[in-house]
């Protein structure tokens, strides 16, 4: 007789299941990869925009604005501006933290400007 055996099939199956669960465990952390990287890049995005807007709107004096959200593009980011003195008396730090998600993920950016 010609054929494989049940043992042999049954270990060929087996060998199969393990590679296809190893692949698809893979492809879900890579996806997940990507989508926290896209979210950061968008909060990225939205801190140097709202930076050279605040710089636009007052550029020796005070922020009009401290805090409010990107609706209605991203309505589930908000953002808050704080700006500060630093040592050198001719300096201002500007920080815009943009703030996303459930679990209260931040990313900062720093930009300096002239008083």
């Amino acid at each position: 007789m010609k054929g494989f055996t049940l043992l042999e099939v049954m270990v060929a199956l087996a060998i199969l299941a393990g590679t296809v669960l190893t692949v698809l465990g893979a492809v879900n952390y890579h996806l997940s990869l990507v989508a926290e990287d896209r979210e950061h890049t968008i909060a990225l995005l939205l801190a140097r925009s709202k930076i050279e807007e605040l710089e636009l709107a007052a550029p020796k004096g005070a922020m009009p604005e401290k805090q409010g959200t990107f609706a209605p593009e991203q309505p589930d980011m908000a953002w808050r501006a704080e700006v500060s003195s630093m040592s050198a008396p001719i300096f201002r730090k500007l920080t815009v933290t943009v703030a996303w998600g459930a679990d209260g993920r931040t990313l900062s950016l720093d930009d300096y400007l002239l008083q």
